[in-house]
């Protein structure tokens, strides 16, 4: 069978990681990215898998149904939603446009393209959906002290979290699998793009990043997290969050009648 993947923000850091080693694994691909030049490189020094450039921007609603046709149309067999901006700063700070730039790259963009493989995944009993997010899902309880404010980011990959634990489960069964892939600081130029110095800091290769999410598909895990060496926590996150949606009850917790 052809083995066809499409990756988003395929012209740098996990998305071009990605590219590679699908490529290798002999998958043709279908490369999304802002920057034309950096998809016909790839395509140029990879003849030996068909490669098929798209330039879009996801950010904006025309970027994302360009790309979402080609995804309906195409028999996807893989599609790694990866594409990202960081906006790193509070929402009182965030300027509307980059609320929006991020939103619809986060966001919209994983929802859309998933619903447009979805259908013929399901049909032919065979296909997996990944979608890029990242440890700051998991970082809402932290007080100001020790995660600085990134509100929409961290709500964006929070989002991409659930959806992809629902979506799992909606498609039990099928032959269809789902990832969300959360790594922590990776070595690409991501964070520089945002005018951001890390090179400091100990960061995870993007290499390391596709060979963990490709060994969590074999292990079946729907939350890979390639720098989490305890799995037991990403468990008891899990088990958390059932035994509190399990906790709910029709009558008014005792802690919020005082006064009455």
């Amino acid at each position: 069978m052809r083995k066809l993947a499409l990756v988003t923000g395929a012209t740098s850091g996990i998305g071009r990681a990605f590219a590679e080693r699908l490529a290798g694994q002999g998958h043709d691909l279908i490369l999304v990215g802002r920057r034309e030049e950096r998809l016909q490189e790839f395509a140029a020094a990879h003849r030996q898998v068909n490669v098929r450039c798209i330039a879009a921007d996801l950010s904006t609603d025309d970027g994302i149904d360009a790309v979402a046709q080609v995804a309906a149309a195409e028999d996807v067999t893989l599609l790694v939603n990866n594409a990202g901006v960081a906006h790193y700063m509070p929402l009182a700070d965030l300027p509307a446009e980059k609320a929006r730039e991020l939103v619809h790259v986060k966001v919209v963009a994983p929802t859309m393209l998933s619903r447009a493989v979805v259908a013929g995944m399901q049909a032919r009993g065979d296909g997996t959906i990944i979608t890029v997010a990242g440890m700051i899902a998991f970082s809402g309880p932290a007080p100001s002290s020790v995660m600085p404010r990134r509100a929409v980011y961290a709500g964006g990959l929070a989002f991409a979290v659930a959806m992809s634990q629902t979506l799992a489960a909606e498609l039990e069964g099928t032959g269809v699998r789902v990832q969300v892939l959360c790594p922590g600081v990776v070595a690409t130029e991501f964070h520089e793009l945002q005018g951001m110095d890390l090179s400091a800091v100990p960061r995870m290769s993007a290499e390391e990043v596709v060979t963990a999410s490709l060994r969590g598909l074999e292990l079946g895990e729907v939350v890979v997290a390639p720098g989490v060496e305890d799995a037991g926590v990403l468990a008891a996150v899990s088990s958390a969050q059932l035994a509190a949606f399990g906790a709910q009850s029709p009558e008014l917790a005792s802690r919020y009648r005082a006064g009455q």
